[in-house]
């Protein structure tokens, strides 16, 4: 394949160092978790370039642990951040007034977009047709079925990967240009900077569940504890829950000391009765 998006090539990253960034994505899954989600599998996808682009081992470390922030997005999409990343550590490297806090805004406001786009095509379209001409086959006894599933959906995947780590590069080395020539940077920082706090704040509030079920009153009049506090302030229970979390990080606490807090509250909770689904 001869694409024209990375025919060009006039700065310190060349169209080797993103093919290292394509290939090492594919395992953008195998390190997830619960802390910090894919921020490993993207700092390992990143590292090559990192490394060329910082000789020296402290500003290494600082670019990695730049990258190891929180970070979740579509796996199959995850090179278009990434190259985005490049070109923007790119110009980190080689500008000296270049602002490195924009590099993680910009990825955390891509975050949510990127991941309601890949997710609506990957796992609502893509894999249910490749489901569908798979099933067709398997249930006749065709040994065709799952060969067909595998290549309907990796197929399209995996161009899609590899066109994405390049178009990502070239749309963040252009814009970038264009942007630190008009003097806009600050202003984009910024958006970046609010999209991303409301990209956080959103996925913290739908993967965050807190129910407290003590009833409040008698009969038809009694409400839930959780009702009463939805009522002042929707979401407040969840809100409160983030409150004490941010505290105890605040407090340099262990992130796994804090999960089994949490664990053994919940436990507590549903066993004394005031927690529930």
């Amino acid at each position: 394949m001869n694409f024209r998006i990375h025919s060009n090539y006039d700065k310190e990253l060349t169209k080797k160092d993103l093919m290292k960034v394509f290939w090492r994505s594919i395992p953008y899954e195998h390190s997830w978790n619960y802390e910090r989600m894919g921020n490993v599998g993207f700092t390992f996808a990143m590292y090559p370039v990192l490394k060329k682009l910082y000789p020296n081992k402290e500003d290494l470390a600082k670019a990695m642990k730049r990258h190891l922030t929180v970070y979740n997005v579509t796996p199959y999409i995850s090179t278009f951040p990434m190259g985005i990343a490049a070109a923007m550590e790119e110009a980190n490297a080689t500008q000296e007034e270049f602002n490195e806090e924009s590099i993680s805004d910009v990825k955390t406001a891509l975050m949510g977009p990127l991941s309601g786009i890949g997710d609506a095509f990957y796992w609502g379209t893509l894999r249910v047709i490749a489901t569908g001409i798979g099933c067709t086959l398997a249930l006749k006894g065709n040994i065709l079925g799952p060969i067909l599933f595998l290549l309907a959906f990796n197929i399209p995947h995996y161009i899609i990967r590899y066109i994405c780590t390049f178009l990502g590069y070239k749309l963040g080395s252009e814009s970038i240009a264009k942007i630190t020539a008009s003097g806009l940077m600050e202003s984009v920082m910024e958006a970046a900077s609010i999209v991303g706090m409301m990209v956080v704040g959103a996925m913290t509030m739908e993967m965050t569940a807190i129910n407290f079920v003590t009833q409040v009153g008698t009969g038809e009049e009694a409400s839930t504890l959780q009702d009463i506090l939805c009522g002042i302030f929707p979401g407040l229970p969840t809100l409160a829950l983030f409150g004490v979390v941010y505290w105890m990080l605040k407090k340099k606490m262990n992130p796994l000391i804090i999960m089994l807090i949490l664990l053994v509250f919940g436990i507590v909770g549903a066993g004394l009765g005031f927690l529930g689904l």
